[in-house]
């Protein structure tokens, strides 16, 4: 994001859309975070989760440090990362490379590893998984402390969500990617006003499914937009029409059904 700085960023899935929790930016090309970044930003959102909450932590590629492993399981937390395939492992005292499983897979293979270790510090034990989702080109190589292979493939789906929150921040959106700024502290800044305003155009979105008003701000029968689609086009529809704008940075009331009152007729 901005001019020369990247965003490592952390997110909860609710009913199927990523909310952005907390972030950390910091100066630099695309590419891997520092380990001791992964762990700080574990801790900094730890603060953030009741004690009693259960947590599973879906990560990406770089998310397989051991630290940041042990980080996890200290915490309490249950985790499902990506790892790659030239990592060596080792199961019921054999060692093997993750890349020489599932040569012969096809879409639907599962081959899980329980009990097994990573051997370049010899970390474990956890379950490795070797697993070629249908809808996937290939094999996916995951790490995690949970039991189950199957619920810790279930879960690892999950964390598409995420990309799709980072489309309405850049191209589909808000277009982070393209501001000028250079400062990684300013961007950080920036991100939570681009991440207070996400709220507030989903809830927008979600006003315009709850309320019926598809049918005004797109012609289609059937509608194929996100929820922060619908709320740019609700907010543009406000603004054309000289229209009183709700604002929220929530979902009403499951109890009400009713959004927040408007106080005043506009909101710049």
């Amino acid at each position: 994001m901005g001019r020369g700085c990247v965003a490592l960023m952390m997110h909860v899935v609710y009913k199927g859309r990523a909310l952005p929790l907390a972030w950390l930016v910091r100066q630099g090309s695309k590419g891997h975070f520092p380990e001791d970044l992964h762990i700080a930003l574990v801790e900094q959102v730890q603060e953030l989760i009741p004690p009693e909450a259960k947590v599973v932590l879906l990560g990406d590629g770089e998310f397989d440090g051991t630290r940041l492993q042990q980080t996890m399981q200290d915490t309490g937390w249950s985790y499902v990362c990506r790892t790659g395939s030239q990592v060596t492992a080792s199961w019921q005292g054999e060692p093997f490379r993750l890349n020489s499983v599932g040569w012969w897979s096809k879409p639907g293979t599962l081959v899980a590893f329980p009990e097994a270790s990573m051997t370049r510090d010899a970390y474990g034990p956890l379950l490795l998984l070797c697993y070629w989702a249908k809808r996937y080109k290939g094999l996916l190589y995951l790490v995690s402390n949970l039991d189950s292979a199957e619920e810790a493939c279930r879960l690892y789906a999950k964390r598409f969500r995420i990309e799709t929150f980072f489309s309405d921040q850049k191209s589909r959106g808000f277009h982070l990617h393209k501001s000028p700024i250079t400062d990684h502290k300013r961007l950080s800044r920036l991100l939570r006003a681009a991440c207070l305003a996400y709220f507030w155009i989903v809830s927008l979105g979600a006003l315009c499914t709850k309320e019926g008003h598809g049918d005004i701000i797109h012609r289609r029968r059937c509608c194929d937009l996100s929820l922060f689609q619908l709320g740019l086009r609700m907010l543009d529809y406000f603004l054309n029409e000289d229209l009183p704008i709700p604002v929220a940075f929530h979902i009403c009331s499951e109890k009400s059904g009713k959004y927040p009152a408007v106080n005043s007729p506009h909101t710049s």
